[in-house]
């Protein structure tokens, strides 16, 4: 049985992460990748301004501000007619899971003991629903189904996060969760590959690097532009890739290479966003 601790606060639902890069994803990025580290308010104009090099319209600048203000992430302070934002104590924890999640998802190559963490879930057949809601959030925490009934992860330190989601769903009773390594039958790589598709997360890797692998940026506010839409597209992949050890994934992994751009373009394009953020910031 699972015994859990349930944390209240913000969260960023997986549609919001995995969907189009709407107005409001992309002003979180903005917000995690130049307002967290600054720790200094930022006028509006500012953020419609850098928003509005990445696509997105005044009309829907503003709105994905005032819904990210609404949800908690952000307050306002009025200095004459401006308006300039602060991250909230709960938006800046918020950023930093993210910021954490991103990053680290990009370096971890953890040695993998061999073990398994397998759960057993029942959910009635009749309620579909429910099903679902099941796999969208074990899918998130890096579960994959072999079954309606069963999930497994080589990580077996998200058992604790694993318990909370059925803890939430109301599904801790009748559930069981055990830590084990693989017998004599069967392919563990088998496995792998049923619980999770992974030649479609392979190919999302080869289009995000063939979207990094366009001209380079010459300024530095186009640096500043890419390095946004870099984060942005990487910020899917701790939702979309489990996270597998070496072993169970395929050779010539996509998300080696991917993982492997994506820290260079980002070293590569750091400094010059900064200066450009700094100039933007200063602008307004």
């Amino acid at each position: 049985m699972c015994s859990v601790e349930v944390v209240e606060g913000p969260v960023v639902t997986r549609r919001q992460e995995l969907g189009a890069a709407s107005a409001r994803s992309l002003l979180l990025t903005v917000l995690g990748e130049f307002v967290l580290p600054d720790e200094r308010p930022v006028w509006t104009a500012t953020l419609i301004d850098l928003l509005a090099d990445v696509g997105v319209a005044e009309k829907a600048a503003r709105q994905a501000i005032m819904r990210t203000a609404d949800s908690g992430w952000i307050e306002a302070s009025r200095v004459g007619r401006e308006t300039r934002w602060t991250l909230t104590a709960a938006g800046t924890r918020l950023l930093r899971e993210g910021t954490d999640r991103i990053y680290g998802f990009a370096a971890d190559d953890r040695p993998w003991d061999g073990r398994w963490l397998v759960m057993t879930v029942g959910v009635p057949e009749n309620n579909r629903a429910l099903r679902q809601r099941l796999r969208t959030r074990l899918g998130w925490t890096g579960l994959g189904s072999v079954n309606a009934t069963t999930w497994v992860t080589p990580r077996v330190d998200r058992e604790p996060e694993a318990c909370r989601v059925l803890d939430e769903l109301g599904l801790t009773i009748g559930s069981w969760s055990f830590v084990a390594t693989a017998g004599r039958l069967g392919d563990e790589r088998s496995l792998a590959r049923t619980a999770w598709d992974l030649d479609a997360i392979e190919r999302r890797y080869e289009d995000f690097l063939e979207l990094v692998g366009r001209p380079r940026p010459r300024t530095d506010r186009q640096a500043l532009v890419a390095q946004i839409r870099l984060v942005q597209e990487w910020r899917r992949f701790p939702l979309l890739d489990p996270g597998l050890p070496r072993e169970l994934l395929p050779p010539r992994w996509s998300g080696n290479r991917a993982a492997e751009v994506f820290r260079e373009r980002h070293a590569a394009w750091a400094p010059r966003a900064a200066a450009a953020w700094a100039e933007l910031a200063r602008r307004h």
